[in-house]
């Protein structure tokens, strides 16, 4: 994720701060300080750390659970309105989705009963759930916070775990395009609701809302996306005419390819005809900017670190470029030569072509490559 830094690395899984997360411990800081000195200001900033420590915690929760349905998790990023967890995919059964979304919150839930236990099962709810309030037990405070975290992540709506949930419990009965399009609405539902209240109540809950409702209308295209691509191969809908670029040439030479012709990603060869990487259209007019047209185009391409072949499933190819983020993905054969290319606009191409013809069919152009 753009603008964060790697502060550690646990398990195999790089743990990252985005750098509006300091912004936010900046203002906790500056906020205590002026209502209670240097004293209130240290409390507050470590009480923020504890609480997100737990955060951290609920995130290895799903990174722990993904691995053991042989599931990678690249990095967990701190964010000021929480954690992200860049799993690198949904388990295809749903009582693995299931216990995926699950073991998050149940991560909190066990830190709020050993912090009950602790306490002895007695506390000032009042005092715990004013979290301001600096005559309040610490403790007491990030335990209400974990119930907490529990209620809000089990919402039943995307992007939160309640909508995962959901979506899994209703696959089990149905597909699991139709049980996300079904979970989709209703946290769309959800947070035209919570933007209605929050006209009137707490104007910090139409900022939530908008949230949930891009969480929930991206987790359904990418289900239709996934339905949509099943049975699919890359040689079905990669694009297989292209003009290339050599290393020698400049942002000059890719430049006028990019006036004549409709493609937005170039190839770059190496002499002996193997891909050394992709130049695309945002680095190339930035570069003709700030270096001039006589830069190679070796300085501005982005190598590709993953290929694919024809015959790969074209959901697996489009998961590549998600983790990868690859403008186009390189399409070999097994000598290694370049043969196509996947792009994000033949993607949308295929999503409305498959979207119109029937199960199973595919495209006459394509079928002698079965």
């Amino acid at each position: 994720m753009r603008w964060s830094v790697k502060i550690a690395k646990i398990a195999g899984i790089e743990v990252r701060i985005h750098l509006t997360f300091l912004l936010l411990l900046a203002w906790i800081a500056i906020s205590y300080y002026q209502t209670g000195g240097r004293d209130a200001a240290i409390e507050g900033v470590g009480f923020i750390l504890i609480i997100f420590g737990c955060v951290l915690l609920h995130e290895f929760g799903h990174a722990i659970a993904a691995r053991a349905f042989g599931i990678l998790t690249p990095d967990i990023t701190l964010l000021p309105i929480g954690g992200v967890a860049r799993i690198q995919r949904m388990p295809d059964k749903p009582w693995q989705e299931l216990v995926v979304a699950v073991a998050g919150p149940l991560v909190n839930v066990v830190i709020a009963i050993i912090l009950f236990i602790i306490l002895g099962f007695q506390m000032d709810w009042n005092l715990a759930t004013n979290l301001s309030d600096p005559e309040g037990s610490m403790l007491a405070k990030v335990a209400s916070v974990n119930v907490m975290l529990v209620v809000f992540n089990m919402i039943p709506a995307f992007p939160m775990d309640g909508g995962r949930v959901l979506r899994s419990l209703l696959a089990m009965k149905m597909g699991n395009a139709r049980a996300t399009q079904i979970a989709a609405r209703t946290g769309q539902a959800l947070a035209f609701v919570l933007g209605f209240i929050g006209l009137f109540a707490n104007p910090f809950l139409i900022f939530i809302a908008l949230f949930v409702y891009l969480g929930a209308a991206s987790e359904n295209a990418m289900a239709q996306m996934k339905d949509i691509s099943t049975g699919v191969r890359v040689g079905d809908a990669m694009v297989t005419e292209w003009v290339s670029l050599s290393e020698s040439d400049t942002i000059d030479t890719a430049i006028e390819a990019l006036l004549r012709t409709s493609q937005q990603e170039f190839p770059v060869l190496n002499p002996s005809g193997g891909l050394a990487g992709i130049l695309t259209r945002d680095p190339m007019i930035r570069a003709l900017r700030e270096t001039g047209p006589a830069t190679p185009v070796i300085e501005v391409m982005q190598t590709c670190a993953r290929t694919v072949s024809a015959h790969d499933p074209f959901e697996d190819a489009f998961r590549t470029m998600q983790e990868e983020g690859c403008p186009a993905l390189p399409v070999v054969d097994r000598a290694g030569r370049l043969i196509g290319l996947v792009t994000t606009e033949n993607i949308g191409e295929l999503m409305m072509v498959r979207a119109i013809l029937k199960d199973g069919e595919r495209p006459s152009w394509r079928r002698s490559q079965s």
